[in-house]
């Protein structure tokens, strides 16, 4: 087991920010002045609605704390993430943090980037064996606890259950896989297969329900990667008449997955605090840049280092408390996830 560093949540102090269209490249800032902080920025994709999330609160924390950021969207394609890794190191920026799209293609690129003397920070995904010298995200353990628990702990406790994730080169998969299986286990609950999603997307989550109606006939809960996939499944599952009598679970919180949890067709997403994933990396970004030490972390190994790590603690979010936590929290507005309620 690794070691990790709590942050502790204080749900209702964070407001929700709001979304903007993804974009190619976004600079915040005063380039000419060349005494200011340089942040790279490479999102694996904007597909996922949260990301949209991450990037602006991450680039107002660092706005305020005097810094510029140059946001890149890789839309999903490792080459085009490795061009613009390499376009910061040209471009000589002070910090370069990454959102992977795979955790083994980015070893090499990102070791450059060190060797040229940058600071490398993995957002939300580690990469493998690159000795970056930050790595922030969410406790994907008991994110796939949270999940597994959502479907043998409500109402109705699933025995028998499908699992639709997403793709392996996603280090957090293998994370969310590992804690839900154990779970199933203590529960005795059988996983009938598992089956992995191409690159998150999420219209092969439903591809994968039409194709294989003989399995979901078996089963009474569908643990699903993210509430996109649970969208698109749930989606399918309707067509089929089947949506709400099978348990479905998602992660991420998004409204549409909050939306179907009051609708009683999702009954569980884990909440993953953005807004203090986003600030944290910004300010330790800033600090990274200033030389300051991260020696008080506690680290995690990237399979060959040990790496200074910060790990925020997940939320499962069913009916009982959603609007505790994300009505409450500002995350979404309460007129947007009850739209469909009477």
């Amino acid at each position: 087991m690794f070691k990790r560093a709590r942050v502790i949540v204080l749900l209702c102090v964070f407001l929700l920010s709001a979304c903007k269209q993804p974009v190619k490249e976004e600079v915040v800032g005063n380039q000419q002045d060349q005494d200011e902080i340089q942040i790279g920025m490479s999102f694996d994709s904007f597909v996922i609605e949260r990301w949209q999330r991450d990037r602006d609160v991450f680039v107002s924390k660092a706005k305020e704390l005097g810094a510029t950021v140059n946001v890149q969207n890789a839309n999903g394609e490792l080459k085009e993430q490795i061009s613009q890794i390499e376009y910061f190191i040209e471009k000589k920026m002070d910090v370069i943090v990454v959102i992977c799209i795979d955790s083994d293609g980015l070893t090499q690129v990102l070791k450059k980037a060190k060797s040229e003397g940058i600071k490398v920070v993995c957002y939300d995904r580690m990469v493998h064996s690159a000795d970056v010298d930050l790595y922030i995200s969410f406790d994907n353990v008991r994110v796939g606890e949270l999940m597994g628990e959502g479907l043998v702990n409500g109402e109705k406790k699933s025995q028998r259950v499908l699992m639709i994730c997403g793709p392996t080169t996603d280090d957090n998969v293998a994370q969310v896989v590992s804690g839900f299986e154990r779970v199933m286990k203590e529960n005795n609950v059988e996983i009938v297969e598992t089956y992995y999603v191409e690159s998150w997307k999420a219209e092969l989550a439903a591809d994968y329900v039409y194709r294989n109606m003989d399995k979901i006939a078996q089963v009474d809960g569908i643990m699903c990667g993210n509430d996109s996939l649970a969208t698109q499944c749930i989606r399918a599952l309707a067509e089929k008449r089947k949506a709400g009598s099978i348990q479905v679970v998602g992660q991420d919180a998004d409204l549409e997955g909050c939306q179907r949890i009051v609708e009683g067709t999702q009954v569980l997403t884990v909440y993953k605090p953005v807004e203090v994933l986003a600030k944290t990396a910004a300010e330790y970004a800033v600090k990274l840049a200033r030389g300051e030490s991260l020696s008080d972390l506690e680290t995690i190994s990237d399979a060959t280092y040990e790496v200074p790590s910060i790990v925020i603690e997940p939320v499962g979010v069913t009916q009982s408390n959603l609007d505790e936590v994300i009505i409450k929290s500002g995350y979404h507005l309460k007129e947007d996830v009850y739209l469909n309620m009477d």
